[in-house]
């Protein structure tokens, strides 16, 4: 009875037909009016579930909506009527396209409240929603490396616990003054190790041995020795604290380090103990050619530069673009090279001799270098070098900007996530300060069962959270949890 009296309105005997009921939706202070044959394509969305609740009471029409007013049947809900907007479209166009300036995440969350698949959601949108999400990943994954860094698990052993603190000492800069000082100092000695080779090439610096050959002053071997032994000590420190050897053995920037090093005791070994084996001579060209090996350790220069990192990270993202650009190269060239072949063979003194040949030469004309050491003399023969740098400069001009931008991008991407990450923490230490942080409590006696119990300042950071991961992991319960999951 009392659902009669209050819904006066709706027939009792279900004359009326769910497809011929009018609703009206007001979300956020924006009214919609929508028709039950719109609403019944989509059966499991909420908008559909209110055409059969009104028979329910108030029990069935609260679990649906924030309020309602039964004069005008109209239904209340305190969310966001922008993304609301783009969700009805489902309704009438079968497809949702999400608007700009509408926070994707946010929007992933609307669609989840309405009950809507995301499957509608229109696949440019959807890479927008998982470009956040791997940001948002990623954040949680630097706070997380913050935290660990901050906590101490007392359930460790003293060589775990010192193994951890030469890792973050070696590896993390940001860390302690100390860290800076030696990143500062590594950084250092690859700069000098790598003018010690250049100027160990100057005839005027070099001294001739009892055999009369050339060689290195011993004061710049001096200084190479010091600096290998930097660079050695490095490399073992790092991989004795590493948490995961095989992967730091297989990191390439490892892999750099390691062929910047080995080159030394390889010359040293076959200097003193290959003149047994093998003739002196050969000796002396494996160590030549093992000398020109240590230009390697110029790339461990990326180790402390964030521009290498970014520039390397933009090449790797830039694969097609470059791809195509040497598509288009290899495509002149050929075709360039065969015309210059053909038109020059009238001249008597013509310079190309056969078609690969002039491989080299359509390569420095496109290229636009023109070493001159190879050039036309016919008059069709110069049009034709003119046609082929000027569609060299094209080919080339052309996949630049998209090159640049994917530099751009990423280069401004990552000072977003450095502030964001840096945000999050001081967020957590704020709602940890302040006692706000939901669950906190259980959280800590959760810790503190698996016996790993820490400072209290690290406890209460790794137990608080802000509302950035909420919405990108709502299934998880827990934030640390959470933090984790994105390792």
């Amino acid at each position: 009875m009392a659902g009669d009296c209050m819904f006066p309105d709706v027939e009792t005997d279900g004359s009326e037909k769910s497809e011929e009921m009018e609703i009206v939706v007001n979300v956020g202070g924006v009214r919609q009016v929508f028709y039950g044959d719109n609403l019944n394509q989509y059966p499991e969305t909420r908008l559909a579930e209110l055409i059969n609740c009104l028979s329910g009471g108030y029990d069935s029409i609260f679990s649906l909506c924030d309020d309602y007013d039964p004069g005008k049947r109209e239904f209340y809900f305190d969310r966001d009527p922008d993304a609301f907007k783009c969700i009805i479209d489902v309704y009438y166009f079968g497809e949702i396209h999400m608007k700009k300036g509408i926070c994707p995440i946010c929007f992933k969350n609307e669609m989840e409240f309405w009950k809507v698949d995301l499957k509608f959601l229109d696949d440019c949108c959807k890479t927008h929603l998982s470009e956040k999400k791997e940001e948002l990943e990623e954040i949680a994954r630097r706070v997380q490396l913050i935290l660990d860094d901050l906590g101490v698990d007392a359930s460790e052993s003293r060589w775990k616990r010192c193994q951890k603190c030469i890792w973050k000492f070696l590896e993390k800069p940001e860390s302690s003054y100390p860290a800076r000082v030696v990143a500062v100092l590594s950084f250092l000695f690859i700069l000098i190790s790598s003018v010690v080779m250049c100027v160990g090439t100057i005839p005027d610096l070099q001294v001739v041995d009892a055999e009369g050959n050339r060689m290195e002053h011993p004061t710049l071997d001096s200084i190479e020795t010091a600096c290998i032994g930097w660079f050695t000590m490095e490399y073992v420190l790092r991989l004795i604290s590493s948490p995961n050897k095989l992967h730091f053995a297989l990191s390439f920037m490892n892999i750099v380090d390691v062929l910047a090093i080995l080159p030394f005791y390889v010359s040293l070994t076959l200097t003193h103990l290959g003149a047994k084996l093998m003739e002196l001579s050969n000796v002396q060209q494996a160590v030549q050619a093992l000398r020109i090996m240590r230009i390697a350790r110029i790339f461990k220069l990326a180790r402390h530069s964030s521009g290498l990192q970014t520039l390397t990270y933009a090449l790797k993202r830039s694969f097609k673009e470059l791809g195509l650009l040497l598509m288009y190269l290899a495509v002149g060239i050929f075709v360039f090279s065969a015309l210059g072949y053909t038109m020059e063979q009238s001249h008597p003194e013509t310079l190309f001799k056969s078609i690969p040949q002039s491989f080299w030469w359509a390569i420095i004309t496109m290229t636009t270098v023109g070493y001159g050491d190879i050039y036309p003399k016919t008059t069709l023969g110069k049009l034709n070098a003119a046609i082929s740098f000027l569609c060299g400069v094209i080919a080339i001009a052309l996949p630049i900007h998209p090159i640049i931008n994917n530099f751009v991008r990423y280069y401004n991407k990552q000072r977003v996530l450095e502030t964001a990450a840096k945000h999050e923490l001081e967020l957590m230490e704020l709602n940890s300060a302040e006692g706000k942080a939901a669950g906190s409590k259980s959280e800590l006696e959760d810790l503190s069962r698996e016996g790993k119990e820490g400072p209290s300042y690290s406890s209460q950071l790794k137990v608080s959270h802000s509302d950035t991961f909420i919405h990108l992991l709502s299934e998880e319960k827990h934030y640390r949890t959470r933090l984790q999951s994105c390792k």
